[in-house]
């Protein structure tokens, strides 16, 4: 079995084995699949009778190509907010954790391209085997939850919730119904998340659960379906949010945070990008003036009726998504129709529609009970404050600590903690650490702050960006790239030797920066600011029309283009750019115009 997809085989449309219900969907009560001697499953579900491809396809086609793609634009784009109708968002936020097994087998999780190779009898169902809780999974989830500022429950209990379908073997995936392990937790955005300015906005948190990953599904064509189970059974944690969202940016704002913060305290491994975090987004509208909704949720009342859209996978796709849903239902209700609790599906293909998968399901049609194969979780309070007080900083925590300890600016710290998992955070700090370490005089981080930042974000991620190149710490050391601003500050080398001696690092060269400033004459030597007159009266003379236009035309951004040309001048090395740019000012002053002088 193991190295080999499985194929769940869908019959003709001609076959008619079993009823199905109002909506279109299959009838719950219905045998389990049998596994074929060549590993694949038979399914007796009948096609849907159209001629596009299944909405599942659509659905996973989309996902896949917006993680490989830039979306495609909407070509109708709706405002964010309307002004006769409120419209309210709860999203339910899928993502997996960082745990190296799968949440009740000893099944690894690693990633693997072989299908069906990472599978242990409990991720099939194969009777008699039994659920065992992986404790490797707890600690992870633990860190997620307080720091989304959750309550930890000391006891709670895992659930079954039935349904039938084929990425889920057993007919029921083990969840946290009733008694999740964290309640009460919140996410807080304001403008520096991308919120109005001036504007914040509370995103109120129900409830963290536990709960089992289904197995991955992909078309084969329109009858068969193959299906890999090494995902199946994965620990997830479900974050379920109160409808506290009323525009389709915020939530894709809500969604970003929240998965920011998840990665900044190691609980899961990759984002929505990757495909290890899922949203499944709760829609309903209803006019400002009218009177409240008569439906409620978790004790939000005055709610329209709400349509659930699954499995959305991009930032980008929840905010379509939700325009898309709150334009059809504000359409229906305004030619006097009823808005049905169903689920939906969207697709990138068709940004500006969602389409019906089925009728909405509730707690009776999942038929929720406690999972009588598994014990209670019990979380001990010795247990949450040691991994309280081991929790990384979070993102705007970090932020703060890099804007008032390195004086870096908000933008170039904000960066500095999104870029490449961390790593160039902690490069920037050693190098830090090492000019402190180095300078000739008492100094703090603050004192190398913001060169040190520049070095690191733009001068070494010009070079990154340039040959497209992913980060790595060893192209160029912390302790080397600490030599080269230490020696630029003591003023031994230029700017312009500066970059040079960056850029042979970067490519490999294996000298020190000392042995490159001897043996390639970089050491800087002060010119005479007869030298300086020299070299600008004689890019004057060769570029007179930029002169011209300079003095006659008041085009004073033309001087850097004359400072570049100097700059490129054999003994760039031994010039300064703030003496050569003041040369060149007053040089072109002289020829006629007043006030070119700073």
């Amino acid at each position: 079995m193991h190295g080999r997809w499985l194929r769940w085989i869908r019959p003709r449309p001609t076959v008619r084995h079993f009823p199905q219900c109002n909506n279109g969907a299959i009838a719950a009560a219905r045998p389990r699949p049998a596994l074929r001697p060549d590993h694949g499953f038979h399914s007796c579900r009948r096609q849907l009778q159209d001629n596009n491809a299944p909405l599942r396809k659509q659905l996973k086609d989309a996902a896949k190509a917006a993680r490989t793609a830039a979306a495609t634009p909407v070509t109708t784009e709706s405002p964010d907010i309307l002004a006769d109708w409120e419209l309210t968002v709860g999203i339910e936020i899928h993502a997996q954790l960082n745990a190296s097994r799968k949440l009740f087998s000893p099944g690894i999780t690693a990633p693997s391209t072989t299908p069906n190779s990472q599978i242990a009898p409990f991720d099939i169902a194969l009777p008699g085997s039994l659920p065992v809780l992986q404790p490797a999974v707890i600690l992870p989830a633990l860190r997620a939850a307080i720091a989304l500022g959750c309550e930890i429950e000391p006891v709670s209990n895992f659930d079954r919730k039935h349904y039938f379908y084929h990425d889920q073997p057993a007919g029921y995936q083990i969840t946290q119904y009733y008694h999740p392990f964290a309640r009460s937790g919140h996410v807080d955005l304001t403008a520096d998340d991308g919120l109005e300015e001036g504007t914040s906005l509370t995103v109120n948190i129900k409830q963290v659960q536990l709960e089992q990953d289904t197995a991955r599904t992909q078309e084969d064509d329109a009858n068969t379906a193959l299906i890999d189970f090494n995902r199946c059974g994965q620990a997830l944690i479900e974050i379920i949010s109160l409808p506290d969202i009323h525009s389709p940016r915020d939530a894709a704002i809500y969604v970003k945070r929240t998965q920011s913060i998840l990665h900044a305290v190691d609980a899961v491994t990759t984002g929505m990008e990757q495909g290890g975090l899922r949203a499944d987004v709760n829609v309903s509208v209803r006019r400002r003036d009218a009177d409240p909704g008569s439906f409620s949720y978790s004790g939000v009342t005055g709610l329209g009726q709400r349509t659930e859209i699954k499995n959305l996978s991009t930032f980008k796709g929840i905010e379509d998504a939700i325009k898309a849903e709150r334009d059809r239902q504000i359409r229906i209700l305004d030619q006097g129709g009823v808005i049905e609790g169903e689920t939906r599906g969207w697709s990138m293909n068709n940004p500006n529609e969602t389409k019906r998968l089925r009728g909405k399901e509730g707690e009776v049609d999942y038929r929720y009970m406690p999972d009588a194969d598994i014990a209670p979780l019990y979380l001990s309070s010795d247990l949450v404050e040691w991994v309280t007080k081991k929790l990384p900083p979070t993102p705007s925590v970090l932020i703060q600590m890099l804007i008032n300890e390195y004086d870096l600016t908000f933008t170039d710290a904000s960066t500095l903690v999104s870029l490449d998992d961390g790593e160039r955070l902690i490069f920037f700090q050693e190098v830090v650490d090492e000019l402190v370490a180095t300078s000739q005089v008492q100094t703090t981080p603050k004192d190398h702050g913001r060169i040190a930042g520049n070095w690191v974000l733009h001068e070494l991620g010009a070079l990154l960006s340039s040959d497209e190149r992913q980060w790595d710490d060893n192209m160029v050391t912390s302790r080397s790239m600490a030599d080269i601003i230490h020696r630029l500050k003591s003023n031994v080398i230029t700017g312009a030797s500066a970059k040079s001696i960056l850029k042979l690092l970067y490519n490999g060269d294996k000298r020190s920066v000392p042995s490159i400033i001897l043996q390639e004459d970089l050491k800087f030597s002060e010119m005479s600011s007869g030298t300086y007159e020299e070299i600008a009266r004689e890019m004057i003379e060769k570029f007179p029309q930029h002169v011209k236009d300079i003095v006659d035309k008041g085009k004073i951004g033309k001087i850097q283009f004359l400072m570049g040309q100097m700059m490129r001048h054999p003994r760039k090395g031994d010039m300064r750019a703030p003496t050569a740019e003041e040369t060149l000012r007053r040089l072109i002053s002289k020829n006629g115009i007043d006030g070119i002088d700073r």
